[in-house]
């Protein structure tokens, strides 16, 4: 729970305050008095008389009632301290800095217990522990720098991890980025990300309250919870940024070793952050700049929109180095010609370009850049968002280039992004411009990488299934039908891709000769024949394609069935086309995650794969192919023609709807579909049950 003492105190204690600011116990009494909290500020320290100028209580039975305390203790007196403050002292908040708890022992996990049942009995809120504090504009309890800069128009910012948290907000600093509030959740054993997410959703009102999230998540104790507050705050009119930790196999075992953080796998979080509509960074500095993009451009463009960039710069490598990153990310930096063009051309020194990148050359004048950002803003047309470019070559004096910077950013419409990269010879310069609000990206290229990552992420997915065509009784009724875990029969797969309307090429399975052969004549040649029972086929031999006789079939035939494990031989139509691969695994506290990605052996060898999380919007499935690596080839490219993007799409939609109604699909593959620009078609699936027997 979070309340209006832990948020608004009307006062606060320190339980183990003191003079030494190097220790957390000094430097949160020192941040809390440097941030000018109005309330009174109460410090505990037995040894002390007076703590940075405060009178200071020797024991906490002493205490006044106090509505917040801050535990700077070891961490075996804080469950004592807890109970005493809650019990006697009408405590309704605790944040608790000290380590030692569930993240290190199970005798300090159950320290950690006995604080949350206190707080729970007493209706409390708790932010801890083993966290750095928390910052508001309303009170500093925190014991690290920086402090930056508070705003109602700055992020809310909450951390999985304390230090991790002050490196972001270094970084954060430097750029100019503006906070609300920064959670350092610890531990979270009341109140983790995702319980921070819904108090910020259930009392966001936009008038008040930020309308940016930066997240730094090592772990997702209850993905429906962030996904539905996440999507929710959204759909309102946020933007929600985070880095989610911990991915990989050893990135999991060093984040369980720092806070006992629960894995999940890299592309569940892909799956779940595509349909809450958040985007998601992998370092502190995509998080930040994405952070001050968003500053920077205040209303969120529509999805789908193509967004069109100039950019105006007096150095043109730079400019070389931001147009080639922007199309790398798939952005649009039109060319200006024309007349419109050659007039902006004539206000510049000869030799500057105005094709886009706009170079006013190193001599160009702060006048001329205030005359190239006008025709960006009013002249042409097609120009959705200005990036400026302007370090110091020494030729032009810095204050008088940003100062118009500063009042074109006030009056333009469109949306400015200032690239100031001279942070050591222009320092000065620089911190006069933040500090008239404003945010700074240093370097272009991360700027370029950032607004890719965000224009590449979808809204939140529609809460509705896509039932449209999906037999779901019938699926039920097979589902119930099945008697035994593991691998399904192919007359089974068929029987279900059916219900979920899926297309399957042309099939037989059988332990007779003349009944794959007959079936072979009515289909036509060439067949395919597969061996059913192994589960790798290809490994074992069990493959062979382009059969075009009754006798080669026999010999294919008389072969599989020799195969150790065969128990059957599987004849399908052979269809050409291109391979693309479509598949599910259930993720304990997820569900299903969908992957999809091109077919046969380059799912393995490439790894070019997108996730989502069922059941999938047809928004959801479409940025799933689209964030491929391989979405040139789907698209078509170097004179073939575009696969049936849109079929391929509805396939995955209606495998999410299967596996929605038949939760006992552990796993499930399509590999290959073909393709083409008329057909998607399953070739080979497979899908693995596990149901639970009584008895």
């Amino acid at each position: 729970m979070i309340n209006r003492q832990l948020l608004q105190p009307k006062s606060i204690a320190v339980i183990g305050g003191s003079n030494n600011k190097s220790k957390p116990g000094g430097a949160i009494v020192r941040n809390l008095i440097g941030g000018n909290f109005q309330g009174t500020l109460r410090i505990v320290n037995p040894k002390e008389d007076e703590v940075q100028g405060i009178k200071a209580f020797h024991d906490i039975s002493e205490l006044p009632p106090t509505e917040l305390a801050i535990l700077v203790i070891p961490a075996k007196m804080c469950p004592d301290t807890v109970e005493l403050l809650a019990s006697e002292k009408e405590t309704k908040a605790f944040i608790i800095i000290s380590a030692g708890f569930g993240e290190e022992t199970k005798e300090g996990a159950a320290l950690e217990q006995r604080i949350l049942d206190t707080c729970q009995r007493y209706n409390a809120a708790l932010i801890g522990p083993n966290c750095i504090g928390l910052l508001n504009q309303w009170h500093h309890s925190v014991f690290t720098k920086p402090i930056p800069r508070l705003s109602n128009k700055g992020v809310d910012f909450i951390s999985g991890s304390g230090a991790t948290a002050v490196f972001i907000l270094e970084s954060a600093v430097i750029k100019g980025l503006q906070f609300n509030s920064v959670w350092s959740i610890g531990n979270g054993k009341q109140n983790g990300i995702e319980e921070v997410l819904q108090y910020m959703d259930e009392t966001y009102t936009p008038e008040r309250d930020s309308r940016i999230k930066l997240l730094y998540i090592e772990s997702i104790a209850n993905p429906d919870k962030l996904l539905f507050h996440a999507s929710s705050l959204i759909r309102k009119g946020c933007r929600i940024a985070a880095i989610k930790s911990g991915a990989s196999e050893s990135g999991a075992r060093a984040a369980s070793s720092h806070t006992g953080a629960m894995m999940s796998s890299d592309s569940a979080v892909e799956a779940l952050f595509r349909k809450a509509g958040i985007v998601r960074c992998y370092s502190r500095e995509e998080l930040t700049t994405v952070g001050c993009i968003w500053e920077a451009s205040p209303e969120p463009s529509d999805e789908g929109k193509t967004i069109n960039f100039a950019i105006v710069t007096h150095a043109g490598g730079p400019g070389v180095m931001l147009t080639d990153a922007l199309a790398k990310g798939g952005l649009n930096v039109p060319s200006l010609e024309g007349e419109i063009a050659n007039e902006l051309k004539s206000q510049l020194f000869p030799g500057s370009s105005v094709s886009n990148p706009i170079d006013i050359l190193a001599t160009g004048t702060p006048e001329q850049l205030g005359i190239a950002i006008d025709y960006c803003e009013k002249r042409f047309e097609n120009i959705d968002a200005i990036m400026v470019i302007f370090g110091t070559p020494g030729l032009v004096k810095l204050y008088e280039a940003y100062d118009v910077l500063h009042k074109k950013i006030l009056e333009c419409s469109k949306p400015i992004f200032p690239i100031l990269p001279c942070l050591h010879t222009a320092g000065p310069e620089v911190a006069e411009f933040l500090g008239k609000g404003h945010v700074n990206f240093s370097d272009e290229v991360t700027l370029a990488t950032a607004l890719a990552q965000i224009v590449k992420t979808p809204h939140p997915a529609p809460p509705e299934i896509e039932l449209f065509g999906v037999d779901v009784p019938r699926i039920r009724e097979i589902i119930g039908g099945i008697k035994e875990n593991g691998y399904v029969t192919p007359d089974v797969v068929h029987s279900l891709f059916d219900c979920a309307g899926i297309p399957m090429v042309p099939e037989i399975v059988a332990s007779s000769k003349e009944e794959v052969t007959a079936f072979a004549n009515k289909i036509g040649y060439p067949v395919v024949a597969k061996v059913v029972g192994p589960i790798h086929k290809s490994d074992v031999g069990g493959v062979a394609l382009n059969i075009r006789s009754d006798q080669h079939l026999s010999l294919e035939f008389d072969r599989m069935m020799a195969i150790e494990g065969a128990q059957a031989v599987m004849v399908q139509k052979m269809i050409k086309g291109t391979e693309l691969f479509v598949g599910a695994k259930y993720e304990e506290r997820f569900g299903h995650v969908v992957i999809c990605g091109l077919g046969g052996i380059f799912v393995e060898v490439l790894k070019d794969v997108s996730s989502g999380l069922a059941p999938l919007s047809y928004g959801e499935a479409y940025s799933m192919i689209r964030s491929l690596r391989a979405y040139k080839i789907i698209k078509g490219t170097r004179g073939q023609k575009a696969l049936n993007e849109q079929r391929y799409a509805e396939i995955i939609v209606r495998l999410s709807t299967l596996l929605r109604f038949a939760t006992e699909i552990k796993e499930l593959d399509i590999n290959p579909l073909l393709a083409d620009d008329k057909e998607v078609i399953a070739v080979d699936a497979r899908i693995r049950i596990e149901k639970s027997y009584e008895g």
